[in-house]
């Protein structure tokens, strides 16, 4: 059983439990849960976020970071509110310098797992189309080809639902939102991604049968962006360049559940 790092909100009543993924002298790697900010929200800085969580813990001489002699911890790159899994930080600032001149080069290998509404011509395919904000809506990143940056994004099909893929998505830069907005884009939108145009995923509309029990309410089987980040490679940054390392994340239960039951009762085909 992995190590486990508790954090708390006082201020917002919440508390998570961030299971520890990697750790050596300079890395340490979370799996970060959906549904929490991983730096301070510059619309709304009160909002609860890891890094702010991990430095109070840090400043206070929590346990976890006492027995580690913790006195430095900076996220090399960052996942959405609304997306789990792998995020690297570093223990010093010389392995923080090292990791952005990595990832400002795109070395580290990306994977992640997604689920989206729709159906593939083809088993892998790629988007390459050019990212910029939104001129009206700064938090929603649209396809621009006049103003946009360069985005690739290499898209497998896992598996195939009745109207549902399970798709691993490896971006090969960095841009903010780009996996959703590149699905957004080829008409494939992420379950649960209301902001780009997918809809939460609901057991009733996969069992025919689906009953609900009487003053009861359905909820998603997923309500949140189906997107898991699963894992991730790189050069270790303080040792030779030849020393790989591959972090890997665990499906959170929300995004197995899901798959689950589309297995069950959407007509799974598993690609060969």
């Amino acid at each position: 059983m992995s190590e486990i790092i508790k954090l708390s909100s006082p201020a917002t009543n919440e508390f998570w439990k961030i299971p520890i993924l990697f750790e050596d002298p300079h890395l340490l790697a979370l799996d970060k849960p959906a549904g929490l900010l991983v730096s301070p929200d510059r619309y709304d800085p009160a909002r609860p976020n890891l890094m702010k969580l991990l430095h109070h813990d840090l400043a206070r001489g929590a346990a976890w970071a006492r027995e580690r002699g913790l006195q430095y911890l900076m996220n090399a790159h960052r996942l959405d509110f609304s997306t789990s899994g792998v995020l690297l930080l570093a223990k010093d600032k010389p392995t923080l310098v090292a990791l952005a001149n990595q990832f400002g080069t795109e070395k580290p290998v990306k994977v992640y797992a997604a689920l989206v509404r729709g159906a593939a011509k083809e088993s892998s395919f790629e988007c390459d189309a050019m990212l910029a904000p939104h001129p009206l809506r700064p938090a929603y990143i649209r396809v621009d080809p006049k103003n946009g940056k360069q985005a690739r994004t290499v898209f497998t099909v896992r598996e195939t639902f009745d109207s549902y893929l399970l798709l691993e998505c490896r971006p090969l830069t960095g841009r903010t939102h780009q996996i959703r907005a590149h699905l957004k884009h080829l008409r494939l939108p992420l379950v649960g991604d209301e902001v780009y145009g997918g809809a939460p995923l609901w057991l009733s509309t996969l069992k025919t049968e689906y009953r609900l029990k009487p003053g009861k309410s359905e909820r998603p089987l997923i309500d949140r962006v189906a997107l898991h980040a699963e894992q991730l490679s790189l050069p270790h940054p303080g040792a030779d360049e030849h020393q790989i390392v591959r972090i890997e994340a665990p499906w959170p239960k929300d995004l197995a559940v899901s798959v689950k039951y589309l297995r069950r009762y959407a007509g799974c085909k598993p690609l060969v």
